[in-house]
């Protein structure tokens, strides 16, 4: 009777700080901060003490801001380069063309919209790896590639599409747009289901054309999304490795692939500089978080709406 009682109290104490409104939030949450510290503020805070190190093999050193002090090389600058390229043509590519795309498919008088949000959706479920290998087999070298016999149907040269530097950009600007376009078509017309009627009858009521309408209804309601897509894909773009990697592996002619973290990887695992690797890592984060800032400031994301 006594351990019967006591399991009572044992079940009625954890019922009660499952269901107190002070631990319970706490409860929720603790998948999240258990997991943030593992997988994220661990390894910054381990990346940021290797960057300080000399790694090899069974022992480090601690040697102070030599790697960073190696990091700003030519060819740190010219993955800097490339991707920064990579990056402006990401943003304007991701951002503004699936704006017009949703536009198109948020009209009233579009049939079948409910299938092309499906098909356009599909190109983010496919792998990159299987994306880039059929992008490689539609950009090949050789005459009988598809891209380049539809450039001698129509009389134009064919191209060696990755081992030229305006290419070789196009092959991986052109395979993200294409995985990505979709999702971000989807994100703007979520925001255009949420648009009232009422504001464009009373725009058409006042006269506006289209681009006035366009411009005083439809993007102040979308421009919290146009922020979001363009921080994300900003980010997303320094941060990129898949395209560059599908198409190079792990080296390109005159490295015109090259892109920061595949400098990172070169660096890190293939010539076992795990140090030197770490310090360019931080290096991209600085470049990533200036940037971000910069780029929400000049949006507007900091300013307060009016009252």
């Amino acid at each position: 009777m006594e351990r019967t009682a006591e399991r009572t109290v044992e079940k009625k104490k954890r019922s009660s700080i499952l269901y107190s409104k002070t631990a319970a939030p706490y409860i929720f949450v603790s998948p999240f901060i258990l997991s943030f510290l593992v997988l994220s503020l661990y390894p910054f805070i381990s990346a940021i003490n290797m960057s300080f190190q000399r790694v090899l093999p069974g022992q480090t050193e601690y040697i102070g801001f030599s790697n960073f002090e190696r990091v700003f090389n030519p060819v740190f600058f010219t993955a800097v380069q490339n991707t920064t390229i990579y990056v402006i043509w990401t943003v304007v590519i991701l951002t503004l063309i699936p704006m017009l795309f949703a536009i198109f498919l948020n009209h009233r008088l579009i049939m079948f919209t409910n299938v092309f949000r499906a098909a356009i959706f599909i190109p983010a479920l496919t792998s990159v790896i299987v994306a880039g290998t059929i992008f490689r087999m539609i950009f090949g070298e050789s005459d009988m590639a598809f891209a380049n016999q539809v450039l001698s149907f129509i009389g134009l040269e064919t191209q060696e599409w990755r081992y030229s530097a305006a290419t070789a950009m196009f092959l991986m600007v052109g395979l993200a747009s294409w995985r990505w376009m979709g999702v971000n078509v989807l994100y703007y017309l979520a925001a255009l289901q949420n648009v009232s009627k009422d504001l464009y009858e009373a725009a058409d009521i006042d006269g506006a054309n289209a681009w006035q309408k366009f411009r005083n209804v439809t993007f102040p309601a979308i421009k919290p999304i146009f922020i979001f897509l363009s921080t994300i894909t900003t980010i997303n773009g320094f941060r990129m490795f898949e395209e560059s990697f599908v198409f190079f592996e792990t080296t390109s002619p005159g490295n015109i692939g090259l892109t920061i973290v595949g400098y990172i990887y070169q660096e890190g695992i293939q010539r076992n500089d795990m140090g030197f690797g770490a310090a360019i890592g931080i290096v991209l984060l600085g470049i990533i978080f200036v940037v971000s800032i910069i780029q929400l400031y000049v949006t507007g994301a900091f300013k307060k709406e009016d009252s």
